[in-house]
């Protein structure tokens, strides 16, 4: 059978023309891949959201029996709302060996060259099957594709190795830091602004919940991870998005606080919370003194697991040939990696273009990244082949 053909540019261009900022709907771009899967006799397994606005796509070549290998990679990606683009974010430009929109860098582009392999993959007819993984907001939490792994774990033949595609410039990364986020709600008592002393204002215990947290960032700033494989060499703590308040004459009811823990493996969230929790306790007696309705509560609303590593596991093996790397490396960031290292299944983590670019205006991924990116893809099209 033989479908429509893109090469790696083409493909790239295609799926950057898509806007998946995660506040939207995926399905146009899945669809376009289903269908484009369909056309080289690829069937591919949808797994929705409650609503089906959004879904995750799996899609084999090859048996679909025990084993196999994934390239997993998200489908969204963060809004380019307020930030000052040269370029059209939905319409890849080349310029001085770049491309750039978004998501050509995180990670749309290791997607495409993925994808752009499939006449290669059918082609080569090997014993070890191909799985495409392709997600939903990972960007908001590493949310859409918790289902799809939970699917595979219940239904699907488990695969022996998952490749997830992040920017890596191509290293092989075997080890990140966990991700844990947090939200801090605090209730006030309203009044007006010129009896303050009745009133108790939550964006000002808010402010005292946020020194509290720079002091924990600080502290955990002085314990280093021993094996100075981490940038930075610490669990880092976040504060980014602060919302309270009515207007300037009203003292507020009510103030949130979404903060972040991106922790060392090894550490938890339980430290963080409670040391937050006891310190929330000696706010709590002077604002119930004036109203016992008042409050701080905190809770840990979603958690990535860090990615450990598994020194010389076969993917590790396999993915440092095909790179043709020699050493592994770690990184701060998070990714779905964790997740299906979970369920047992060794994941490493390589694709093209430099963690330093995502998430900015002008995003982009050099053309030198993405040739070792096909090269890599080439590599790993004559393993099937092989094997």
């Amino acid at each position: 059978m033989s479908g429509t053909t893109y090469n790696a540019r083409q493909m790239i261009d295609k799926l950057i023309s898509f806007d998946t900022t995660s506040r939207l709907s995926n399905m146009e771009l899945i669809d376009f891949v289903r269908d484009y899967l369909a056309g080289w006799g690829i069937e591919s397994l949808l797994v929705p959201n409650e609503d089906n606005s959004k879904a995750n796509l799996y899609a084999t070549i090859g048996d679909a029996r025990q084993g196999g290998i994934v390239l997993s990679g998200h489908t969204d990606v963060v809004p380019v709302d307020g930030q000052n683009w040269s370029t059209d974010p939905f319409a890849v430009a080349e310029k001085d060996g770049k491309l750039f929109g978004r998501g050509t860098c995180d990670m749309k582009g290791f997607i495409a060259i993925a994808l752009s392999r499939v006449p290669q993959l059918v082609a080569a007819n090997g014993k070890t099957p191909i799985h495409f993984a392709f997600s939903y907001d990972e960007e908001t939490g590493c949310t859409g594709v918790r289902s799809l792994i939970s699917h595979m774990k219940q239904h699907l033949p488990l695969p022996r190795a998952v490749i997830v595609g992040e920017p890596t410039d191509m290293t092989v990364v075997n080890a990140h830091k966990g991700g844990y986020t947090f939200v801090t709600e605090v209730t006030g008592l309203e009044g007006h602004s010129s009896l303050a002393h009745k009133g108790v204002n939550a964006v000002m215990i808010a402010g005292e919940i946020l020194s509290e947290i720079n002091r924990i960032a600080a502290d955990f700033r002085t314990r280093l991870d021993t094996s100075r494989r981490f940038d930075p060499p610490y669990s880092t703590v976040h504060a980014g998005l602060i919302q309270g308040g009515t207007a300037l004459n009203i003292i507020p009811l009510n103030c949130k606080i979404i903060w972040e823990l991106r922790a060392l493996p090894g550490q938890g969230p339980d430290e963080i919370l409670e040391r937050i929790r006891k310190f929330a306790d000696t706010l709590l007696p002077a604002m119930h003194a004036v109203d016992p309705g008042t409050g701080i509560i905190t809770e840990c609303t979603n958690a990535i697991p860090p990615l450990l590593p598994e020194d010389g596991s076969p993917v590790e093996t396999l993915v440092l040939a095909l790179a043709q790397q020699n050493d592994t490396y770690a990184v701060s960031y998070q990714t779905e990696a964790g997740l299906y290292q979970e369920i047992e299944i060794p994941t490493v983590i390589c694709g093209p273009g430099s963690i330093t670019q995502a998430h900015k205006p002008d995003e982009y991924v050099s053309l030198a990244q993405i040739a070792a990116c096909e090269t890599f893809m080439d590599r790993l099209v004559e393993h099937i082949a092989a094997n």
